[in-house]
Parts: C-alpha cells; sequence; structure tokens
C-alpha cells in the first residue's frame, strides 16, 4: 500500500506545477485573511459590540464576495482550458462578460448598502449597538463594491492564465494599506480622528480602490498579457457566445449564490443565539480563514492545473492530478486540524472580551478543528474537481442545496427549537459537510464530471 501511494506523488512535473500555482495563492489568501484578522483584532480593543457589528456588517460584502467567486471561478473554468489551447481571443472574450456579470452583482450589493443597510442588519440582530455601528460601516465600505468586481474579475483571469504572482504582489500591498489606516483611523494615530469602526470601513474602502488600480496599471503595462484587454476585445462576444458560456457558469453563479445564502442564515442563527455567540464565531472565523489558506491554494490550483489538462485532451492526466489533490487536502487537513486544537487558544489572548464570549469561541474551535480534513476536502472537490471539469449542475445540488436541505435546517431546529449553545449548534452545521462528502467522492470515483468546455466555445 505504501509502494503505491509514493509511486502515486513521485510526478515531479505534477508537484512542481502545484507548488508554481499554489504557493502564491495561498499567500495571497493568507494576506486577505491576515487584513480581516487585522481589522477584527484592532477593532476588538474596542468591545464584542464593536466585533460584532463589523462582523455582522460584513456579511453583506461575504455575499457579494462569494456571488462573484461563482461568476469568476465559473468563467475560470474557460480561461483555464482556453489557455491550454493558447487561444487569446476567446478568454479576452470570456473575461468582457465576466466584468459585465461582475458589475452587475456589485451594483445589486452597492444598492442595499446605500438604501436598506438597517434592513439588512436586522436580518442578523435586534441589537442596536450593532445595528448602529454597523449600518454606517455599510454606507462607507460599500462604494468599494464596485472595483472589487473589476480586481476579481482580472485577478482570476491572470491566475488562470499562470501569471499567480501578479495578484499576490498587489494583495500585498493592499493589506500594508489597509493595515496602516486601520490602525490610524480606529485610533486616532498619526494626526488622522479618531474614527473607530467608521475609520476601519474608510481604511477598507481606500485600500480596495488601491488594489484596483494598482493590478490594472500592472496588467495594462504589458499588451501581450492575456488579460490586458482593449475594450474593443471585451466587448466583441455576441449573444449567442454569451449563451454558450453561460450555460455551464449559470449553474456557478446559482451555486455559490445558495450557499452564501446558506452560510449567511447560520450566521443570523448563531446572532439570534446571542452577541456574545456571534461575536465568538467571528473570532474563531478569523483563525479558521488562517488555517485554511493552504487548503484553497490546492483547490484552486487543483482548478487551473486539471482544466489545462482536460483542454490538452487528456482526461486520464486530469484523473490522476485531482487525486493527487484530494490526498494532499486530506492529509494537509488533517495535521492542520490537530495544530489549530492544541494552539488556537492562543489567539484569544489578543481580544478584549468578556470570558463568556472566549469560552465559546473555545468550544468552537474544537469542533472546527476536528471538522477541518471535512471542509477541506469538499472545497477541492467542488472548487477544483468538479468546476474545473464542468460539471456545474453536480456541483449546485452538491454544493447549493444540501446545505438548505440539511445545514439550514438542523441548525436553525437546534437554535430555536432545542434552545442549544452556539458550540452545539455550530456541530449540526457540520452534517451538511458530511453529506457532501459522501456524495462528492462518489462523483469524482465515477468520472463523469470531466467535459471538454473548449468544445463548448467553438460551437
Amino acid at each position: 500500500m505504501w509502494q503505491k501511494i509514493r509511486v502515486l506523488y513521485q510526478d515531479r512535473e505534477y508537484f512542481s506545477q502545484l507548488t508554481h500555482v499554489a504557493a502564491p495563492i495561498a499567500l495571497q489568501n493568507l494576506l486577505m485573511s491576515s487584513l480581516n484578522m487585522v481589522s477584527v483584532i484592532l477593532l476588538g480593543q474596542l468591545g464584542e459590540a464593536s466585533v460584532a457589528a463589523v462582523g455582522l456588517a460584513g456579511q453583506v460584502f461575504f455575499l457579494l464576495n462569494l456571488v462573484l467567486f461563482g461568476i469568476m471561478s465559473g468563467s475560470a473554468m474557460f480561461t483555464a482550458q482556453l489557455w491550454g489551447r493558447n487561444d487569446v481571443t476567446n478568454i479576452r472574450r470570456v473575461l468582457g462578460l465576466a466584468i459585465k456579470l461582475g458589475e452587475l452583482a456589485a451594483l445589486v450589493f452597492w444598492a442595499l448598502t446605500m438604501f436598506a443597510p438597517e434592513a439588512v442588519l436586522r436580518f442578523y440582530s435586534t441589537d442596536p449597538l450593532v445595528i448602529a455601528p454597523g449600518t454606517r460601516y455599510l454606507q462607507i465600505f460599500g462604494w468599494s463594491y464596485l472595483p472589487f468586481a473589476l480586481t476579481f474579475a482580472y485577478s482570476a483571469v491572470t491566475r488562470s492564465t499562470g501569471n499567480v504572482r501578479l495578484p499576490l504582489v498587489v494583495s500585498i500591498a493592499a493589506l500594508i494599506l489597509n493595515t496602516a489606516l486601520a490602525w490610524a483611523l480606529i485610533f486616532g494615530e498619526l494626526g488622522l480622528p479618531k474614527m473607530g469602526t467608521d475609520g476601519a470601513a474608510l481604511a477598507g474602502l481606500i485600500a480596495r480602490l488601491f488594489e484596483c488600480g494598482f493590478l490594472l496599471t500592472m496588467i495594462y503595462r504589458k499588451p501581450e498579457n492575456p488579460a490586458a484587454a482593449p475594450l474593443s476585445d471585451l466587448l466583441s462576444f455576441d449573444a449567442a457566445f454569451a449563451w454558450r458560456v453561460l450555460r455551464p457558469v449559470l449553474p456557478v453563479i446559482a451555486n455559490e449564490t445558495l450557499w452564501s445564502l446558506g452560510i449567511t442564515t447560520y450566521n443570523s442563527i448563531y446572532a439570534h443565539v446571542g452577541t456574545n455567540a456571534i461575536a465568538a464565531m467571528n473570532i474563531v472565523s478569523t483563525i479558521d480563514q488562517l488555517a485554511f489558506v493552504g487548503f484553497l491554494g490546492i483547490g484552486n490550483a487543483t482548478a487551473i492545473l486539471v482544466g489545462n489538462v482536460i483542454g490538452q485532451g487528456d482526461k486520464d492526466k486530469a484523473f490522476l492530478y485531482a487525486g493527487r489533490s484530494l490526498g494532499l487536502q486530506i492529509a494537509g487537513a488533517l495535521i492542520m486540524g490537530a495544530l489549530v486544537a492544541l494552539f488556537g487558544n492562543l489567539f484569544f489572548q489578543l481580544y478584549r472580551v468578556s470570558p463568556a464570549v472566549i469560552e465559546n469561541a473555545h468550544q468552537v474551535l474544537l469542533i472546527m478543528a476536528a471538522s477541518m480534513w471535512i471542509r477541506a476536502t469538499n472545497m477541492v472537490i467542488v472548487v477544483g474537481i468538479l468546476r474545473s471539469g464542468g460539471d456545474t449542475r453536480f456541483s449546485l445540488v452538491l454544493d447549493g442545496l444540501v446545505i438548505w436541505l440539511v445545514g439550514v435546517p438542523l441548525t436553525a431546529f437546534g437554535a430555536f427549537g432545542l434552545h442549544l449553545p452556539i458550540a452545539l449548534v455550530y456541530l449540526l452545521a457540520q452534517a451538511e459537510e458530511l453529506t457532501k462528502l459522501i456524495a462528492g467522492m462518489w462523483r469524482y470515483f465515477s468520472r463523469r464530471w470531466m467535459n471538454d468546455l473548449t468544445q463548448t466555445i467553438e460551437a
């Protein structure tokens, strides 16, 4: 058995490509998670109400982020396979379509933050100490949604065509700027006004604007860059082309929309357990994001590698690459889960919150650590394997519907029917992940997920 495992992982080409793509993506995710964690830690000095307010206001951005992820990862299914054939013309057409869809989604979310911020926040909490600062945060940070959608589109195409370093460099610069501004504006340092949660929102807005401008400047400095598309190329697709792309992409968008609504419903349920409960969940969430960055890197790198190979017509190699990534993901997540369980409590010392919040966070952390390998495996199945092969309808059922058929009902029953503490409510939510794991592994071994999307473009 061990000999077979050693042979399976002796492919230097696979590991070289995976490392080249996964490491920068993982580091970029680490930076973005660190950005969020820095804001939460800084606001944590103001108390749990501030942590809860920004955490709940951040749910709107979380929803937008996942809707955009659906649009851009769906588009990246095509660009990764098209790059395997060096088809720059169609890559730019797909980019143009992705930008249009992304900006439309961002406009909808911007309107919610401008015209109905309190209504949005009351879905999660009725605590006036949370709603007041959360409303102001939304009305400031909401202006960042439109440039963020543009950044997301160009970053996705840049990564799927092999340039994973540029988005990383841009993220580093944005993180440094956001951290410095957040510190100065929250506490009134460097001669700037003391703005509290409003300062965190303004710092985030400025950082997002800078991030977008920097990325576009670097891309368009080199006209040969596949993403450096003139406006005429971005608008060169017709309705027939758009429909051929959208047919497999729409299930991805629906998938991410349904899943993100499910996740935000989880957070609404947690918030109704109590302000202490949602504050604890926000603290643990930052630790989870940091621990998960490597698995996000492997998942997204798998999507690019497997997509490239399918585009080249080698489905056996695609199946092998996907299996190797599954094995790496499971082993890595088991190790990381153990480390989080042992040392995660050290992060709690960074927050000035009540002992009740810390106790809740400790209990949730242990459950999160134990379930990490299941969630990491599901991530590489859905994002790295099924989508790279264009199997978006099954992915929609697996990721977008199971959360509503299993996870949300159980969690709501635990919170409102049984009145369980937050840790047990969170435990019930993991039934969704277990269901997805069983169905997802079956789909992988069936090989029915591999589809050549370049033939769809050429039809």
